[in-house]
């Protein structure tokens, strides 16, 4: 599912109903939404593309209940954006990832 807009406490509950313990999420930093609530990052992922999002643009995170953010994902791993591993490096993603996120969520 695609956010645009900051969703309300009662969506955020059935989400939390669907995964209790973890949720993957994929965000276009430019565009400034996200896609929730998909078994493997890649299927948020293809959300976003099949909506119009740059491949460049979009990363990978986890939400937890508590509302705490992890930035691991396997589609961070982007030699060429110079992103070796599954974590985003760049603490500015990582800063408009949030942004993104505790807005619409």
């Amino acid at each position: 599912m695609i956010i645009r807009d900051k969703i309300r406490e009662e969506e955020w509950r059935e989400i939390l109903k669907q995964y209790p313990s973890m949720i993957k999420l994929v965000v276009d930093i430019k565009k400034e939404v996200l896609a929730i609530g998909c078994e493997l990052h890649i299927d948020c992922m293809d959300e976003l593309l099949d909506d119009g999002s740059d491949p460049k643009m979009i990363w990978g995170a986890n939400i937890y209940p508590d509302k705490s953010i992890d930035f691991v994902s396997l589609i961070n791993i982007r030699p060429a954006a110079n992103n070796r591993s599954m974590k985003i490096e760049d603490v500015e993603i990582q800063k408009k990832i949030e942004s993104v996120i505790r807005k619409l969520l």
